[in-house]
């Protein structure tokens, strides 16, 4: 055994050896936390937590929401595939791009059983569970339709009716219950019994108790009112047709621009609209109000709350695209057209048969909102989807994404690529300190436009359309070929770019078709003679060759009209070993730049939340619209369901129609010290112009409806709209507004 001076002596050399290897290890993670010592950057790696199932409890084919946070504790950005499975079987799947440095983003699925039980939930390792009960009456054919809200804005202590319609499409005597709630609270049931094909409508009346915008249902019908301030009602003065320029009016001598929406006493008011009225790009002539009235100038009773539409038709020029807009604690202000990747009628080729083939179309857009102005409004963020011009609008989805950053950065997200159909819904980190303007700057014509793009002034580079070029084989394309500098020791290279598309005048368009078309029937023009070439960009390669990226990879198409900034992601792109960093970005359609800048510095640290909308489909116009556009709309009402995800069920709209999108502030958490928040709307839309205004080769239908996989539109024989059980649930219960053709 030791002795005693021997056992101290071992325990001192044993503490000075713990104090030599803590000391190192804390100089050592003092050099890592430095950037002293280098470490590899981590692969992706995913953590999913906060498994949520609401309710817990539904009746059959009532929606449960199920979502999870699905975090990435690795260094590197990394796609997650969130299999959802009930009762072991795959049910639904999404593929996540999730950055790295423990950001997080939310899986959400909505799932809808119509089979009592309970059911076994799994999602990333996580289990729970939900379980379906009866409806009742369970074997009811009795179906509810068509929610009516009189008034739909009401002062405290007025008697607010709901009506719904019931009918018995069956052949024997049936009953139902109804349940009616308020703000999710239960307010009263009633049993109904309806003959054999009888057809009733059914009333509940309750007392609006408070301001603001309350909720109901019925069953499963879902709506809104809204209850002002007594002695006041909302008047709102809008303009259809022509563009979105705001329209100026005077109210009781008041200047003012639509859109125009307040709270104002009840009484007469006199508002006076100019005829003709000119825009940037159309002259427009008064033609009608939506009270039927066709004088300029008119008188209103305000008595309720009235919405009051003015519409001009088109002299010359032109305008197109739905239009969005946001309330900002006065008015509604307006932001852009969306999606015009979505246009539905993209050309590609002419075939061996003299068919013109069709190809493209993007629905997606991301459309960054003034944060500065953006107001909460009873709790919600309020915009408007607003279709103004003669169009059809076969709108998927939308929500909004806020996104909280350091502040010695901006974020962005990009634009759509209408040849290219994938969801990209990245933001990026932009330095505000250490932008780099291009070290050259040409167009096609070898000018040098350097100083059109080095700043954000409203300056743009010259640009023209393919459309004018002298003939289908010989075209003048728009072309800017950018020397970025020497990049080779940037762990990033994102451009910021602010820039727009002018599509022209529709009478050259359907020229050039024509003319292509008689050049292939005279033999002239080949099989396989593109319509209108499809912009690309292209990049130096290493023998100083240029190369065109990949399809997924390719420029963006800027928004039209309205000029935006967005971020294009050229890392990775560029071969090893250069010194040239140089890419060339060619165009058919008039696209011009205001500003591009390169941005080196690595990705920063954010947080993004999702907000889904509380959406509703109303009309604007009350019916008065020039439109011939015709087929099966969507109805009038509650269409959330509808939005949460890209998945081919629309909301089916036309010119005068308007879709209210409502996003919840409750649940975002308070902005951290030293961070700032920006706001985007992601939404997915198609559209369709009626024939003779950029249409061509279909009609002014609803039908046939487009798909995200589908080639081009119109699409051929072998592809088809999927009229599996679940989409032919979505157009029975959804798109019941039928529109004959005049």
């Amino acid at each position: 055994m030791p002795s005693r001076s021997a056992v101290t002596k071992l325990k001192a050399i044993l503490i000075i050896d713990l104090i030599i290897v803590a000391a190192a290890a804390g100089t050592y993670l003092y050099l890592q936390n430095q950037g002293l010592i280098a470490t590899a950057a981590r692969e992706a790696e995913f953590v999913v937590t906060d498994l949520t199932i609401t309710p817990s409890e539904a009746e059959e084919a009532e929606p449960v929401q199920i979502t999870a946070n699905i975090t990435n504790i690795g260094d590197l950005e990394g796609t997650y595939d969130a299999n959802l499975t009930i009762n072991g079987v795959l049910t639904q799947n999404q593929t996540l791009v999730v950055p790295g440095n423990n950001t997080s983003v939310i899986a959400e699925f909505t799932v809808i059983e119509e089979t009592i039980g309970t059911y076994t939930v799994e999602l990333g390792g996580l289990t729970g569970s939900f379980t379906i009960k009866p409806a009742p009456p369970t074997s009811s054919n009795i179906r509810l339709s068509n929610p009516v809200v009189k008034p739909y804005e009401s002062w405290v202590g007025d008697p607010v009716t709901v009506t719904v319609t019931a009918n018995n499409p069956s052949g024997e005597t049936d009953t139902l219950t109804i349940k009616f709630w308020v703000d999710e609270e239960f307010v009263e049931s009633r049993k109904i019994e309806l003959a054999a094909g009888e057809t009733i409508e059914v009333a509940f009346t309750v007392n609006a108790t408070s301001e603001g915008k309350h909720f109901f249902k019925v069953n499963s019908l879902t709506g809104t009112f809204t209850v002002v301030k007594t002695g006041y009602h909302t008047l709102t003065v809008n303009r259809s047709g022509g563009g979105s320029t705001p329209l100026p009016f005077t109210l009781n001598g008041e200047s003012h621009n639509t859109p125009y929406t307040a709270l104002l006493p009840v009484g007469k008011y006199t508002i006076s609209v100019p005829t003709p009225f000119t825009t940037a790009t159309a002259v427009l002539e008064f033609a009608y109000w939506s009270n039927g009235d066709r004088t300029p100038t008119i008188t209103i009773d305000l008595q309720d709350r009235t919405i009051i539409v003015v519409t001009y038709n088109l002299i010359s020029g032109y305008a197109s695209c739905p239009s969005l807009f946001y309330w900002n604690g006065t008015d509604y202000v307006y932001v852009t057209e969306v999606a015009n990747a979505g246009w539905l009628g993209y050309m590609d080729y002419i075939n061996e048969n003299g068919d013109i083939v069709y190809s493209g179309g993007n629905p997606w857009d991301y459309i960054k909102l003034d944060n500065t102005q953006l107001t909460p409004k009873n709790g919600y963020y309020d915009l408007v989807l607003f279709q103004q011009w003669d169009e059809i609008f076969y709108l998927d989805a939308a929500y909004m994404v806020v996104v909280d950053h350091p502040a010695n950065v901006d974020v962005y997200s990009t634009m759509s690529n209408y040849i290219n159909q994938a969801f990209n819904g990245q933001i990026y980190t932009v330095s505000k300190n250490t932008l780099l303007t291009p070290v050259s700057a040409i167009n096609e014509k070898g000018e040098d436009v350097r100083s059109q793009i080095s700043k954000l002034d409203g300056v743009f580079t010259p640009g023209n359309n393919g459309l004018e070029s002298p003939a289908w084989n010989n075209i003048t394309l728009n072309q800017l070929t950018l020397d970025l500098g020497d990049l080779s020791n940037a762990q990033q290279i994102k451009l910021v770019i602010n820039g727009m598309v002018d599509w022209g005048d529709p009478g050259p368009y359907y020229t050039w078709v024509d003319g292509i078309l008689t050049a292939f029937e005279q033999g002239l023009a080949p099989s396989g003679t593109q319509i209108y070439p499809a912009p690309y960009m292209e990049i130096k390669d290493a023998n100083g060759e240029w190369a065109r990226v990949p399809q997924s990879r390719q420029m963006p198409t800027p928004s039209d009209y309205v000029p935006r900034s967005f971020v294009v992601d050229l890392t990775g792109l560029f071969p090893d070993g250069i010194t040239d960093y140089q890419i060339r970005i060619t165009n058919f359609f008039n696209v011009t730049f205001d500003y591009i800048a390169v941005d080196i510095t690595p990705q920063e640290d954010i947080a993004v939340y999702r907000i889904n909308a509380i959406a509703t489909l109303q009309p604007v116009e009350f019916g008065i619209t020039t439109s011939t556009a015709s087929g099966s709309f969507t109805r009038y009402g509650d269409v959330t369901p509808l939005l949460l995800e890209g998945d081919d069920m629309y909301v089916i709209g036309r010119q005068g129609d308007q879709v209210s999108l409502q996003f919840p502030t409750a649940n975002l958490p308070p902005l951290a010290e030293g961070m700032e928040r920006d706001y985007f709307l992601f939404v997915a839309c198609w559209f369709k112009d009626p024939p003779g205004n950029w249409g061509y080769g279909f009609t002014f239908t609803t039908d046939p409806l487009p798909f995200i996989n589908m080639s081009g539109f119109p699409y051929p024989a072998t592809e088809s709209y999927p009229y599996d059980a679940v989409h032919l649930q979505y157009i029975q219960e959804y798109n019941t507004r039928i529109i004959n053709p005049k």
